[in-house]
């Protein structure tokens, strides 16, 4: 196939250059630098895959909806789907919605995620595209758009915001960071860690997960709900209130803590080997 990426001199977008390329595809990539436009690439494509920030997604995938055709798929890497998938479903291409569930920095796409959210496409071409990341290494997981965006209001915007939160405390706090870090065993120095490695990133990627997303406030106040009643029981000393709390969310959990735990020892004994 005929890939075009825009937004390909990207993070994100070279790394994908690097896949389709490694899979034998032909790729062409546009940016604010290159001499392809992102109407060529709509043009001569047959697969048009945008890979810009959430904020520009949509009026890039407008933008070039006159130049495209019935027979071409139009793909999109945003961490939303339901306002992207709508923008594609404008045009006259076939529509599959993308999420790779990590950044640019892996190595490689074993043992990574990739959502798809096929909307008005074949299986046939999906099976085309995504079986690209599959046999790179990659899970696939398959939903759709809206019940993408429910997901990721947990699996990133409550994660992202409870990250941000501990920052803010530790902030507030006055916390000698040094100080604090020659304390931890290495299971707290991976939960620090995960809050060091999303600060050493651009905001601009992590405030629309946030804001963009309808179903967010509903998590956050859950959260802060949550939050309140952990705190009565603490402050109050009431033993039997917290065990109650402990003890529930345990039994919410009880499929998941096995493989948790498993993991997180991994974690911990890697982390202590270096």
């Amino acid at each position: 196939m005929h890939i075009g990426i825009i937004g390909g001199t990207g993070g994100m977008g070279a790394f994908f250059v690097r896949v389709f390329e490694e899979a034998g595809h032909r790729v062409s990539v546009s940016g604010r630098r290159t001499s392809l436009s992102n109407a060529d690439l709509a043009r001569t494509c047959d697969v048009v895959i945008v890979s810009v920030p959430i904020m520009s997604t949509a009026g890039v995938i407008r933008g070039i909806a006159p130049f495209l055709r019935a027979g071409q798929v139009l793909c999109d890497f945003t961490s939303l789907k339901v306002a992207p998938v709508q923008a594609m479903l404008e045009t006259n291409a076939s529509v599959l919605g993308l999420h790779p569930m990590f950044g640019p920095s892996v190595p490689s796409l074993r043992g990574q995620t990739i959502i798809a959210c096929p909307v008005r496409i074949s299986p046939e071409r999906t099976e085309e595209i995504v079986g690209i990341f599959r046999a790179a290494g990659a899970a696939i997981a398959v939903m759709d758009p809206a019940e993408h965006d429910r997901l990721m209001a947990v699996v990133q915007g409550l994660a992202h915001f409870a990250t941000l939160t501990v920052a803010g405390t530790v902030r507030r706090l006055g916390v000698d960071l040094d100080a604090l870090l020659a304390a931890m065993s290495p299971v707290y120095r991976i939960e620090t860690a995960l809050v060091g490695r999303i600060l050493g990133q651009d905001p601009d990627l992590y405030g629309p997960i946030l804001r963009e997303n309808p179903a967010v406030p509903g998590v956050l106040a859950a959260f802060e709900e949550a939050a309140g009643e952990l705190r009565r029981a603490v402050e109050g000393g009431d033993g039997g209130a917290f065990g109650d709390i402990f003890r529930e969310d345990a039994a919410f959990f009880r499929t998941y803590i096995p493989r948790a735990t498993e993991d997180s020892e991994a974690l911990v004994r890697c982390l202590a080997d270096r």
